[in-house]
């Protein structure tokens, strides 16, 4: 299964929710690219050398594309969770991702395509122009982190006509406090897929702190394996009592204002 994992504006936490769903992924063994054009920071936060990784899979890409090339350029986070980070620079995150998109889409997703195999891919902030979508369009699905606050949801709201168009499973994720699940649904008219808490204790150990609670014990951890197992119910057409429809074609308005919560 390919996933990809996205914001449209603001910091709402895209690459701490994807090592949090990975970590509590329901089946397989899942992996992370950290594939955002604005650099990357598993890498810095985990104290990890910089390849493997995104560079050198790019590098290995214009050469081969058999489905253990992904496993052969990611690392291991405390845990186990298998990463391939990205390099901080913007400059390489882009030049690694300008030749990923044309030579190494077909090795990514020979990876994603076992029946218990996992790739989910943080893209950052995606837009029409980001070096990184060809690596997503198409993926079995894609999901927008957002905070529920009027400005984010204003960004969200001007690419959900297009969202539909990349994947054919969308999906919208709620970080922290803000509107409610009821009056985003309300007023974009698009199903919400599942929310995140904010949980600086439950982020900590993800973001390569020393302190802070595991995955499987923490809020965060919790509301994202209700999340994976939504998604992955999702993805494979098994009705659950949280799983969201298709999204509807033309948002609403979006509220104006709010008690929206400052971004981690």
């Amino acid at each position: 299964m390919l996933v990809g994992i996205c914001s449209v504006k603001g910091a709402p936490g895209v690459t701490t929710a994807a090592l949090a769903l990975a970590a509590r992924w329901p089946v397989g063994d899942p992996m992370v690219i950290e594939a955002d054009p604005a650099g990357g920071d598993v890498a810095a936060r985990h104290r990890l050398p910089a390849a493997p990784g995104l560079v050198s899979l790019a590098a290995a890409a214009r050469r081969q594309s058999n489905p253990e090339l992904l496993a052969e350029h990611s690392q291991q986070l405390p845990g186990g969770l298998r990463v391939i980070p990205g390099p901080v620079a913007a400059e390489q995150a882009r030049a690694a991702l300008g030749v990923l998109t044309t030579r190494g889409v077909r090795a990514m997703r020979a990876a994603a395509s076992p029946q218990d195999a996992a790739v989910l891919v943080d893209v950052g902030r995606l837009d029409t122009s980001s070096p990184a979508l060809p690596l997503v369009r198409g993926a079995e699905s894609l999901v927008v982190m957002t905070r529920p606050r009027a400005d984010q949801l204003s960004h969200v709201a001007t690419l959900l006509n297009e969202i539909p168009t990349w994947t054919r499973i969308p999906g919208l994720v709620l970080i922290g406090g803000g509107y409610s699940r009821v009056e985003v649904e309300r007023e974009l008219r698009v199903p919400v897929m599942g929310t995140l808490p904010d949980d600086a204790a439950g982020a900590a150990l993800l973001c390569g702190q020393q302190r802070g609670r595991s995955p499987e014990k923490s809020a965060l951890g919790r509301a994202a394996e209700r999340l994976a197992r939504n998604l992955v119910a999702h993805v494979q057409r098994v009705p659950t009592a949280d799983t969201a429809q298709a999204p509807a074609a033309v948002p609403a308005q979006v509220p104006s204002s709010g008690n929206g919560v400052v971004p981690r």
